[in-house]
């Protein structure tokens, strides 16, 4: 049966794509973003320069839309409606890694949360954290939005510069498990990205 997992974030711009493409490298698995807001930069295209090639592992978005905004907002700037059941979640013989887009709680549809999207197709989640002001009550909050679906938390990967006594207080308050960790990148390349997934484990 394909194992299929969703990267969500605690926030938006913590490195939710840069985080997909080094689990897509160490696990070896395909990516798939079923929104795209904003056509100028599309993840997927991020994602494809940054792993190791291998026939049809990054699969087009279902919804492609202009503006980078909100996807409930840039679909009624581009006239579109959809709802949860209107995504097909791509087949493969290989892990599929879906990443949603913004933070947790975030839009989706007019009336449904990246939170609800998980819950919706039943996929356990990899939760990506970054160290910040806030960020505990950020992680936090979005460990219980999760849990509250009852979706499966897989672990948490920490992406950017660690900060030891965040990360053990949320790992002990919350028992999730950090299960990897995805150094800031200035200009990530494929090398970086290797040497990156060479650090990260597959989720018990």
């Amino acid at each position: 049966m394909q194992q299929t997992i969703a990267i969500v974030g605690i926030h938006t711009g913590i490195g939710k794509t840069l985080v997909s493409a080094v689990l897509a490298e160490a696990w070896e698995a395909d990516y798939w973003k079923p929104v795209q807001s904003g056509t100028e930069e599309r993840d997927c295209e991020t994602v494809r320069a940054l792993v190791s090639p291998l026939p049809d592992r990054i699969h087009p978005e279902r919804f492609l839309l202009t503006t980078p905004v909100s996807p409930h907002e840039a679909a009624k700037i581009d006239n579109k409606t959809f709802g949860l059941d209107d995504f097909v979640i791509p087949i493969t013989a290989r892990t599929l890694l879906i990443e949603t887009a913004g933070g947790v709680m975030s839009p989706m549809t007019q009336d449904k949360t990246m939170a609800d999207f998980a819950a919706h197709f039943r996929l356990p989640v990899v939760l990506v954290s970054q160290n910040y002001l806030g960020s505990i009550n950020h992680t936090l909050s979005a460990i219980e939005s999760l849990r509250v679906r009852g979706i499966s938390i897989l672990g948490l990967i920490m992406s950017g510069h660690p900060n030891p006594a965040s990360e053990l207080f949320i790992e002990q308050y919350s028992g999730c498990s950090i299960i990897g960790r995805v150094p800031w990148m200035e200009n990530p390349n494929p090398e970086s990205v290797k040497a990156a997934a060479a650090g990260i484990g597959r989720p018990v």
